[in-house]
């Protein structure tokens, strides 16, 4: 359940980054709601996550997952640059996250 744990909180971290985004400075209620409410909840599957995954290998995982999928998020809703080099990089912190999860020696999904 700690796998599955910590893909929630990832995907919770997309959500509330790209409703920050959309909050305009927290200057638009509904978007910041959302924000807030997501990063709280994002915040407490990773709590649930590191009671058995090793926080070094959780928070990296984590953060690969929000990173890479804001990083979508951006290229399909705000237009940013899908380019050779971008894409690549993003591949890599991709294989990261995999690698993590392949060598973890705790629970498995």
């Amino acid at each position: 359940m700690a796998w599955l744990y910590l893909l929630i909180a990832g995907v919770l971290e997309i959500v509330w980054a790209t409703a920050l985004k959309f909050s305009d400075g927290f200057s638009r209620i509904l978007p910041t709601v959302v924000a807030l409410t997501t990063a709280w909840a994002s915040f407490w599957f990773l709590s649930l996550a590191i009671r058995k995954i090793p926080i070094g290998t959780a928070y990296a995982v984590w953060v690969g997952i929000g990173a890479v999928g804001v990083a979508i998020v951006g290229m399909l809703w705000f237009r940013e640059s899908r380019d050779f080099w971008r894409l690549f990089f993003i591949g890599l912190i991709v294989v990261g996250v995999v690698g993590l999860k392949m060598v973890s020696r705790d629970e498995g999904l």
